[in-house]
């Protein structure tokens, strides 16, 4: 694998990238872990590259504001 970047990759290979990064998600009892999985959808559907959802994330994070869709921690 040359990179991280979706012309670099494979879907398959965003997907173990992505596992690996959040370790064993299905292993959580809280149910945040299951919403930074989906955080990073369009990254393995090659949609956007994962500088841009830190990104946005991290934007929400500082400004307070809450994206859409999520209660807590998690996705609903």
């Amino acid at each position: 694998m040359a990179g991280y970047l979706i012309k670099d990759t494979t879907r398959e290979e965003r997907e173990r990238i992505v596992e690996e990064a959040l370790g064993n998600i299905s292993g959580t009892c809280d149910g945040c872990s299951a919403g930074l999985a989906e955080m990073y959808q369009d990254y393995i559907d090659g949609k956007k590259e994962i500088r841009e959802i830190n990104m946005e994330f991290q934007a929400r994070y500082v400004s307070g504001e809450e994206a859409p869709g999520r209660g807590g921690c998690g996705y609903i």
